[in-house]
């Protein structure tokens, strides 16, 4: 095996290593973590760099030909400074922790919890307002409240409500005509009987 395929394994290691431990509720745990994480991150630096020759001159030949990248280099040295700072942070953090509670690990606050599940709740609420039942609409044989009007002839409630107005017309309608072809029938026989006695 090469020494860039063995660096290459290595790497992985430290990254999945590093994510499964800063995954963990123990502050502790999270830092080391982050420490392995980093130090990955700076071995994939390096590999990206490839092999060169140290920027040693004799004085004579100034050719840069072969010589390593120091871009690459600065990168990791950059790294090392940010995870160190971080690092000097989660360190405060977990002593703080520890000073407070005795406990290093991350406890769940039952105010943020219950926040957590009221949004949830009214999340669900708000998507099951919104749903369309769009294969049957209003149409449906139970449909649900607030179904949409698939052909625009009101919901079937509306069209009941409608027809027992109609009806309830046309009995109305239906009733006077009927009150005066009957006056109207009388006022006739009383006039054809007024008729018959005058003659």
């Amino acid at each position: 095996m090469s020494l860039p395929f063995i660096m290459v394994l290595a790497m992985g290691v430290l990254f999945a290593c590093g994510v499964y431990l800063m995954l963990e509720r123990s502050l502790t745990r999270v830092l080391l973590g982050f420490i392995l994480l980093g130090n990955a991150v700076n071995l994939l630096i390096v590999l990206t760099a490839g092999r060169g020759r140290p920027p040693l001159t004799d004085g004579k030949n100034l050719s840069t030909e072969g010589m390593s990248d120091p871009l690459p280099q600065a990168l990791v040295l950059t790294a090392i400074v940010i995870t160190f700072a971080v690092t000097a942070f989660l360190l405060a953090m977990i002593y703080r922790s520890w000073r407070l509670v005795r406990a290093d690990s991350l406890q769940d606050d039952a105010a943020d919890l219950q926040v957590a599940i009221t949004k949830m709740i009214d999340s669900e609420a708000e998507a099951s307002t919104d749903y369309d039942d769009t294969e049957f609409g209003d149409e449906a044989e139970s449909p649900i409240r607030g179904a949409i009007d698939l052909d625009d002839d009101g919901t079937p409630a509306q069209r009941e409500a409608e027809a027992e107005a109609a009806d309830a017309e046309a009995a109305e309608t239906d009733r006077p005509a009927a009150e005066t072809d009957g006056h109207g029938t009388d006022d006739e026989d009383s006039d054809d009987d007024g008729k018959g006695e005058r003659r």
